[in-house]
């Protein structure tokens, strides 16, 4: 039998529908660290699929994948990929971090295997209202601030996609008044197909900011820019509504694929990134409204922007008006290692900026800041602008502590704008270094500027290595009877 007639014949539909993967074989490429590589896995073989799970890092670099496939009829490979996996699959589930342009999708492609990625899986099949969000810089908070704005006017909604995790074993759960609200990266967008399946197109996205990162992966900021307009392709033709910045930079001349002139233009939101955090003024329904900024409500000052986009993406829900209004219920959370407050340590206050991994991002955080700051930042540099950098920490850092591939080059860059530096062999040495420089009344700002992928696999295994190394610094500064104040609730 030939590989044309063993294939499943799915019809006219996308192909990724539940109904329309049984029986089919199915590859996952990369179990990834997140969930997202599991996840395909547990659903491709729920909605009756055939599926190898294949991983270039051997089962001890994987423990938590395996526990989570225990048991399972899933045969994996580790430590390599097969060719013929690839070239005889119905259908290959990417991870995003894999290029399109790698030479295995190149074969799968010839040999008229679908691609797709976990993300495409989900929204090929969720049945509730969908909100996409996207950005260099706080599609994060926004996600997680739209999610939580939304629940508090009373709607079903959860956060997910760039997020971590997976939202396909939560695919039962989800009803149609429901709304999902998905991080989604410039990898992610590039790994849709065209057209993208859809169960539901998208009521609302929003963009946050668009400046120049991962160009080791797309090449120019144009392609970057490219990659993430693709978010509007997910959106309802008729009525769906974009969130875009407003003012110069890639996003000012982006307009809607589908209606006609006026229906585009009233289906786009402008908000302002860079007014005052002090207090916000937003749109909702047809009306202005003032609302407290950032710091009443126990975030940073540079959420202002991220605030202001959840904010819209609730009044193109329709709750807008709720959503002011539920502002005042409690503090906003947001994620983990976005200039989040830990305990202070000898009267400094330590914050975590793990997240940053980009010059411009770690000059925002300093921007936050009105203490003299002792910042550690470094890791492996992404060839990108470094001197915001240097501007923001002239007259703002008193100290600074670089480590990773790029700590020489950093330490003589923050040297620039009159920043005394000191060039670490490691994360955990400068860590050391600056807790023992530190003074009464300082800000402690871990904020890398930098990939981390010179010694850890991802930006959030950083953050924790410096968590780690922070909390036996803080040990050893208790043993010496070193003065520690209370800790702090995280900002």
């Amino acid at each position: 039998m030939s590989r044309d007639d063993a294939r499943v014949d799915t019809g006219p539909s996308s192909g990724l529908e539940p109904s329309a993967l049984a029986g089919r074989r199915a590859v996952v490429m990369g179990l990834g660290r997140f969930g997202g590589g599991v996840g395909a896995v547990r659903y491709l073989l729920a909605c009756g699929a055939r599926v190898v799970g294949t991983d270039l890092r051997s089962a001890a670099e994987l423990p938590e994948a395996l526990r989570e496939l225990d048991g399972l009829d899933v045969e994996l490979i580790l430590g390599e990929h097969r060719e013929r996996d690839f070239e005889e699959a119905d259908l290959v589930v990417v991870n995003p971090a894999v290029p399109p342009s790698a030479p295995l999708l190149n074969r799968a492609r010839a040999a008229g295997t679908r691609l797709a990625s976990e993300i495409e899986l989900f929204t090929a099949a969720a049945p509730c209202r969908l909100v996409g969000v996207t950005g260099t810089q706080g599609k994060s908070s926004t996600t997680a601030f739209t999610a939580e704005l939304l629940r508090r006017t009373g709607l079903d909604a959860r956060a997910g996609g760039n997020l971590g995790g997976s939202l396909l074993g939560a695919l039962a759960e989800l009803r149609p008044a429901g709304v999902v609200v998905l991080e989604l990266s410039s990898y992610q967008l590039e790994g849709l197909g065209r057209p993208v399946a859809l169960a539901r197109p998208f009521e609302a996205v929003a963009v946050t900011n668009v400046e120049a990162d991962h160009l080791e992966r797309h090449g120019t900021l144009a392609s970057y820019a490219a990659a993430k307009r693709r978010i509007l392709e997910l959106l309802d033709p008729t009525h769906g509504v974009a969130v875009l910045p407003a003012g110069p930079g890639p996003c000012a001349d982006w307009d809607l694929p589908a209606g006609d002139a006026v229906a585009r233009a009233h289906r786009t939101v402008r908000f302002d990134p860079n007014a005052t955090p002090d207090e916000l003024v937003v749109s909702c329904a047809g009306e202005s409204s003032t609302v407290p900024g950032p710091a009443a409500l126990g975030l940073p000052a540079f959420q202002a922007a991220n605030l202001r986009a959840a904010l819209a993406l609730c009044d193109a829900l329709g709750v807008g008006r709720a959503a002011v209004a539920a502002l005042g219920v409690a503090p906003l959370t947001a994620p983990a290692h976005r200039l989040e407050r830990l305990a202070d340590l000898g009267g400094a206050s330590v914050w975590d900026n793990g997240v940053s991994t980009t010059p411009d991002s770690t000059a925002a955080a300093l921007r936050s800041l009105d203490a003299p700051v002792v910042l550690i930042a470094g890791g492996r540099a992404k060839n990108l602008p470094t001197q915001v950098l240097a501007d923001a920490a002239r007259g703002t850092v008193r100290a600074a502590f670089t480590f990773g591939d790029a700590a020489v080059a950093f330490a003589e860059l923050l040297a620039t704008g009159g920043v005394a530096t000191t060039a670490c062999p490691t994360l955990e040495a400068a860590v050391d270094a600056a807790a023992a420089a530190l003074r009464p009344g300082d800000a402690l700002l871990f904020s890398p500027a930098c990939a981390s992928f010179d010694t850890h696999a991802n930006f959030r295994e950083r953050a924790l290595a410096f968590r780690a190394a922070l909390e036996r610094a803080r040990a050893r500064s208790e043993e010496r009877g070193g003065a520690l104040s209370s800790p702090t609730d995280p900002a």
